[in-house]
Order: structure tokens, then sequence, then C-alpha cells
């Protein structure tokens, strides 16, 4: 049976207050923050060198947790949680480890909120589980047209990350400055440098989550755009996408718009892979209406 054992680690947001703990169930340790009353909202961040949920969801996470009872999950191999994902099927284990956490702490539905990786997980489970998953919100999401032509720049600096020289903070920056955002001048040097010595966990530097013996997992096998069960995926879904975004083509957009019967799209101009952090103003306020006009 599942279980959930809770380290509180009281903090806050203004006058709103965070609680930190560490969820374990099966063989998974998952690092959980919380914020907020109502409806849960599980919010999945993108899978680059040190990335953390909170550290994704840091312009957010206020606003929404207004309205919701607000998730935020360090995900499986990221920040704070146990490290390891099956490189066979990635996007298949990320769903199963947060819809497992979902099991641990009792909630049979959410809204799922994700970037990038976190994206694709969300997907996954609205896939594989549709009454877990009571609406989406995707920014920028992996695993959509990737057959169409070789990886993004961006893309292929953030699974090499940890291959060569290995990693640095002169190639953190580089990604985050010039593939992530669309102005990189506008990152704080304190972001960098956090996600730079997060990166540096021995766990994940001796085992990165996309990266094994046999390279980069080969993400085509998984494209999103290739499985049947899209066209008959009835979740509302809002898909939020930077047109200048460097890691995965905003084109995906559309290729999902056209495929999932009930998917809203919005491509947001000067904007990179990011929208949840360079657009934060309109993002909190179109994903509260959306999930709002959603909520059972």
């Amino acid at each position: 049976m599942p279980c959930a054992v809770a380290r509180d680690r009281p903090m806050t947001i203004n006058k709103l207050a965070l609680t930190s703990r560490i969820v374990e169930f099966d063989d998974r340790s998952i690092h959980l923050t919380e914020c907020g009353e109502g409806f849960p909202v599980l919010m999945l961040h993108g899978g680059g060198a040190g990335a953390s949920g909170m550290s994704n969801y840091s312009r957010n996470v206020e606003a929404l947790a207004q309205h919701f009872r607000v998730l935020v999950p360090d995900m499986q191999g990221y920040g704070r949680s146990s490290k390891g994902v099956d490189r066979a099927d990635p996007f298949g284990d990320l769903s199963s480890a947060m819809l497992g956490l979902l099991d641990a702490l009792d909630i049979p539905t959410a809204h799922v909120v994700g970037n990038s990786l976190g994206g694709a997980c969300a997907l996954r489970m609205a896939l594989d589980c549709p009454e877990r998953v009571t609406s989406l919100v995707l920014m920028g999401p992996g695993g959509v047209n990737t057959t169409r032509s070789v990886p993004t720049p961006g893309l292929r600096l953030l699974l090499n990350y940890y291959k060569g020289s290995g990693p640095s903070k002169e190639k953190l920056e580089r990604f985050i400055r010039d593939y992530l955002v669309y102005d990189g001048s506008l990152v704080p040097d304190e972001v960098i440098e956090r996600r730079y010595q997060d990166s540096l966990d021995p766990e994940v530097v001796a085992s990165p989550p996309l990266q094994g013996p046999k390279g980069i997992p080969n993400f085509k096998k998984y494209d999103f755009t290739r499985d049947s069960r899209l066209q008959r995926c009835e979740t509302p879904c809002l898909v939020l996408w930077g047109a200048e975004d460097k890691v995965n083509r905003p084109s995906g957009g559309q290729a999902l718009q056209k495929r999932m019967p009930n998917c809203d799209l919005y491509l947001f101009s000067n904007t990179g892979h990011w929208v949840q952090w360079e657009r934060a103003v309109e993002f909190n306020a179109c994903t509260i209406g959306f999930l709002q006009s959603h909520t059972l």
C-alpha cells in the first residue's frame, strides 16, 4: 500500500504558507512543496540541468495558491526526489510516479500543469489515466513533433549537458540565456547559480535522468502525435507556447490542437521556452481562468 511520510518544513511566500515534505510510496521518494487550499493543481517542471519544482514555478505559485491547492513536486530524478528514470520509457515512468504521488496523497483527480518534460509527463498521465486528470495546461511540452527533424539546438544542449567535459556553469548559462528564454539578460545571476549548484548532485552526475550508457533515449518512439489515444483524449487542454521557443518547436502547439478534441492554443510573441517565467502575469491570469472554468 502507498504511504506518505512527511517531514514538514514551513515556509512562506508573502502571506501564503508553504509546506515542504518527502512523500514515500512504492520505491520512490518525492519531494513536495504545497500551498493554498481548494481543488488540487499538480505543477510539473521541465527536465533541464538543475531543474526543480519551485525554481520552475517561482513566479506562479503565489497567484495560483490564492484559488487552488497547489502541489509542486520535484519529479522523479530531480531535485530532492529519488533518482533514476526508466530510459526505456521515460514519459511513462514519470507519469507512473506522479500518479503514484496523487495516490499517496489520496487525491483522486487533479488539474495538471506541465512545462517541457513536465508537459510530456502531464500529457502521458491524461492518456494513461484520463479519469485522474481534470484538465491540462501544457507549456512547450516535450514529445511533440519529434519525428519531423533532428532535435533543436536548445534540446541538444539540454540533453548533452552531462556529456563531454561534464557539467559547467558556462554550459548552463549559455543554455538558459541563449536558448531557454527569449531575453537572457532578464535572468538573474542567482537563478543560474542555483541551477548550476543543483546540477552537481553526485547521483545525477553519475546517472543523468535522460542520458544512459547507450546515450539519449529515442524520444521519437514516444512522439504523442503518433499515439492514437490523443484523438480520443477528451481532457480539456490549454497549450501555451512561446513563438520563439528554441527547445521544443512551436509547431507542436498546432499539432496538438489539430489532434485533441478540446485543445485551446495561445502563442506568446517574443517568448521562449519558459512561458510561465517570461510571461508570468499573462500565464497566471489565463491559467487561473482556464482551471476555474474546468474545476469540478
